[in-house]
């Protein structure tokens, strides 16, 4: 069984996903394996918040090259997880702002 901290990896800090927080959408980066379900779970869990669905991107990896040296960026998985309006915010992000 994996835990909470095992699925939610890191907050995804960009000026669209600050936006996205005023309308109580929030932005993560979480394990690739996961289910909507299980991030669920895991963000109620975490933040003590109501989840009102949960929309996943697997973020393909692009090649990028340092002077001679190529390769990838690694591939991960963005969820975005809505809370219900009668919801708490997350206080994390009502910092960030």
């Amino acid at each position: 069984m994996r835990t909470a901290q095992d699925i939610i990896i890191a907050p995804v800090i960009t000026e669209a996903s600050m936006d996205m927080a005023a309308s109580k959408k929030y932005v993560f980066k979480v394990l690739r394996s996961a289910t909507k379900p299980e991030i669920a779970a895991a963000v109620e869990q975490l933040f003590k918040v109501e989840v009102a669905s949960v929309n996943t991107i697997n973020m393909k990896r692009k090649p990028k090259r340092l002077r001679y040296q190529a390769g990838y960026t690694a591939a991960w998985k963005k969820a975005i997880v809505t809370l219900t309006s009668s919801s708490k915010t997350i206080e994390f992000f009502d910092g960030m702002n």
